[in-house]
């Protein structure tokens, strides 16, 4: 049978330099067919530039409207059996549309699938992975919370808009209303695979707190006439409630940073809904502003556990302890809690969870044929059935699964040109010759051959076999003056994860299973545990 074809509808208003990153993202799919529509809600910027200059991409201009509308027009000038609507500031991941594929196939009777997604700077930097598990009684829970979160890890069966479209009277919301109208009538179905980034920036229509508020009440009001069972009531008012709870959470958090895009009055509607749906937090932020005032009399007078605490309940965000009063707990030891990288403590080590998101984000360049060190465990599980052939390099000729037997630093068994993808990880460290190998690289890639290359920034040292030839600890830096000493300087992209606290617990031998998901996702390139790069070779 063939392959259904999904139309990849891309709303934009005056979002053109985020454009290109957004079609980019649909384009590299690992599934196909795909269509790619563009509708230009009245732009004045670069949107129509950057949309005609692809060639792939169905462009429709209307004149502004709304995004309800615009999503209107797209499903109106779409052929797919599926629809997927991307905001052009947002990102698929490579594999995304072929996963909601596969569960649409598998599950007929469905008339949307969702999943999770992670939050981005602006830079694409991740800030944090949302995922929730929601098995039963979609609608139901629906009413207490948009679990969804991001509209783009919806997939959409073509047949569910003969009946609905999304509400050109809603200033924002429209997607949260479409979902509950949907999911009222028809089964739906959400997973926790991680499908899709949402850049966050000030312009973000989400950014409006009071409008936000404000328009998610009257979507979840709009169901109470339709509620009959007593289990769904209690649904829908615990969803009142949990609206209040997390738009005031917002607000309290906008006020205590002092958001500078608040006016006076923004400010004063703030202080009051956070009065009146969260008493306890508006005294915190009364406290935190008086403590402000008096800070600097405060830190020569309050004892140091007082700090302690307010930093501890997010009052203080720049608190240090007093010299002598620092609290090591159980860090305070000469030997490391774990000698094995954190093997033993659960969940692997913790660079191994930056190592694997950068594989699974380049998940779409591990293709054709594919070199990899030791052994193919990453080639098969991140390139899949796009891997016409796995080879294994190793230097021990009694290796079981080795292709290849020589040393990366001189292969002249290898021909020239021959792989479409190098998996380097954790290995160039291990290479005295290091610049040698990467040269082998470049030589035995293909025109257009992609290396994929992890190196240990902050790290033990093993105490195992790679102690005796661990040479070399990169950074950022260093690893780029290596890396374009064979390639050119714009086909090589870098980026370092970690942080002060990971690289501690790194150090200390703790495992993924001790960390949360928000200290594993702060990057401060100043701590960098894991350094990657993305490398092209010229066609």
């Amino acid at each position: 049978m063939d392959s259904l074809l999904v139309s990849v509808i891309i709303p934009c208003y005056n979002h053109g330099r985020f454009l290109q990153q957004a079609i980019d993202s649909v384009v590299r799919q690992t599934y196909t067919p795909i269509e790619v529509i563009v509708v230009d809600d009245g732009s004045t910027d670069t949107t129509k530039t950057v949309a005609l200059r692809n060639p792939q991409v169905h462009y429709v201009y209307q004149s502004n409207q709304g995004l309800s509308a615009a999503r209107n027009t797209g499903i109106s000038h779409s052929m797919g059996d599926y629809l997927v609507f991307l905001d052009a500031d947002d990102l698929l991941y490579p594999h995304a549309i072929a996963y909601n594929v596969k569960i649409l196939l598998d599950h007929p009777e469905v008339a949307f699938v969702s999943g999770g997604h992670h939050t981005v700077d602006t830079e694409l930097n991740i800030l944090n992975t949302i995922t929730r598990t929601v098995l039963t009684n979609h609608y139901r829970n629906f009413l207490r919370i948009n679990y969804i979160g991001m509209h783009a890890t919806v997939m959409y069966r073509r047949s569910i808009f003969d009946t609905v479209r999304f509400d050109v009277t809603l200033r924002a919301c429209e997607d949260y209303d479409i979902y509950l109208t949907i999911a009222a009538e028809h089964p739906v179905l959400h997973h926790t695979e991680v499908l899709t980034a949402y850049r966050q920036h000030q312009t973000n229509m989400s950014s409006d707190c009071l409008m936000m508020l404000s328009t998610v009440l009257d979507v979840l009001k709009r169901q109470e006439k339709l509620i009959h069972e007593p289990e769904d009531l209690e649904a829908y008012q615990a969803g009142i409630k949990n609206w209040h709870s997390n738009y005031a959470m917002e607000m309290y958090h906008r006020l205590l940073k002092k958001d500078v895009f608040l006016s006076n009055s923004v400010k004063k509607s703030y202080e009051q809904l956070l009065y009146k749906y969260n008493a306890r937090w508006f005294y915190r932020y009364q406290l935190f502003t008086k403590l402000m005032f008096i800070k600097p009399i405060a830190k020569r007078v309050v004892p140091n556990f007082l700090f302690r605490w307010a930093y501890q309940a997010g009052l203080f965000q720049s608190y240090r302890p007093k010299v002598g009063s620092v609290r090591l707990g159980d860090l305070k030891r000469l030997k490391p809690i774990s000698d094995s990288f954190g093997y033993d403590r659960g969940g692997g080590p913790v660079d191994r969870y930056y190592i694997e998101n950068f594989l699974h984000q380049q998940a779409n360049l591990i293709r054709g044929r594919v070199l990899e060190i030791g052994d193919n465990e990453y080639t098969m599980r991140f390139g899949g059935t796009n891997v016409s052939q796995s080879d294994i390099l190793h230097v021990h000729a009694d290796a079981p699964q080795a292709t290849i037997i020589g040393d990366l630093t001189d292969l002249p068994q290898v021909d020239t040109n021959t792989f479409d993808c190098i998996i380097l990880t954790q290995t160039l460290h291990l290479i005295y010759d290091f610049s040698s190998a990467i040269q082998t690289c470049h030589r035995i890639l293909k025109p257009g051959g992609m290396l994929l290359l992890t190196s240990p920034g902050i790290s033990p040292i093993d105490h195992g076999e790679w102690q005796k030839t661990w040479y070399w600890s990169f950074n950022e830096l260093s690893l780029k003056r290596i890396l374009t000493e064979h390639f050119p300087a714009d086909r090589v992209t870098l980026q370092t994860f970690g942080n002060v606290f990971v690289a501690t617990a790194f150090l200390y031998g703790m495992g993924q299973n001790e960390l949360t998901q928000h200290q594993l996702d702060m990057q401060d390139s100043h701590y960098p545990v894991i350094i990657t790069a993305k490398v092209c070779k010229p066609l």
